[in-house]
């Protein structure tokens, strides 16, 4: 894994990127509802077990981000999605990947592409993540309270719930952008 900006990209305008991902699934999330103290409101919950994987990456500054739904997180889908990163930066200039430390984020076997750095985050540290943040946003609001009846509706309601979320650019810097994290 890359540790530093390349000499030959450092006279390169700089991006910032945040990448995480997500399991999206049949054993759902609950959230909360409004209802009358006392009340018991009903909430479909699944106990099967299958689910899609949203690989998700954002770059704050300019409310955007790429997005792919997998069916593992391992190696080569962290290899599809840094292609994908790799392909969404600005053409000339350079971006800083941060992420956690996940097996198949620190892998010998990545692919990184000449236009990423990563930088992984310290052990135990969600918070420093901003991608942290859409996952919150997109159960809350798009993918809780759902009971999914076969797999190709899990890879639905995922591509939608992302799709929805990167139509709303405002939406999107407003839940990710953080001071300390500015070029």
């Amino acid at each position: 894994m890359k540790e530093a900006v390349p000499a030959a990209h450092r006279d390169k305008p700089l991006e910032i990127w945040f990448q995480d991902e997500a399991r999206i699934g049949q054993k759902g999330t609950l959230t909360r509802v409004w209802a009358r103290i006392g009340s018991r409101p009903r909430a479909p919950r699944d106990s099967r077990y299958e689910w899609a994987y949203i690989f998700g990456a954002i770059c704050p500054e300019r409310a955007t981000g790429v997005g792919l739904v997998l069916p593992y997180a391992n190696c080569e889908a962290m290899n599809l999605h840094l292609a994908e990163i790799g392909r969404a930066v600005t053409p000339g200039a350079h971006a800083v990947l941060v992420l956690d430390g996940a097996g198949w984020h620190t892998s010998p076997a990545l692919a990184v592409p000449d236009n990423l750095t990563l930088v992984c985050l310290p052990a135990y540290a969600p918070e420093l993540n901003p991608a942290e943040n859409i996952w919150d946003y997109l159960r809350k609001n798009k993918l809780a309270i759902r009971v999914y009846g076969t797999y190709e509706a899990i890879v639905d309601a995922s591509c939608r719930a992302w799709n929805d979320l990167l139509a709303m650019p405002a939406r999107l810097a407003s839940i990710t952008t953080r001071d300390w994290a500015t070029v």
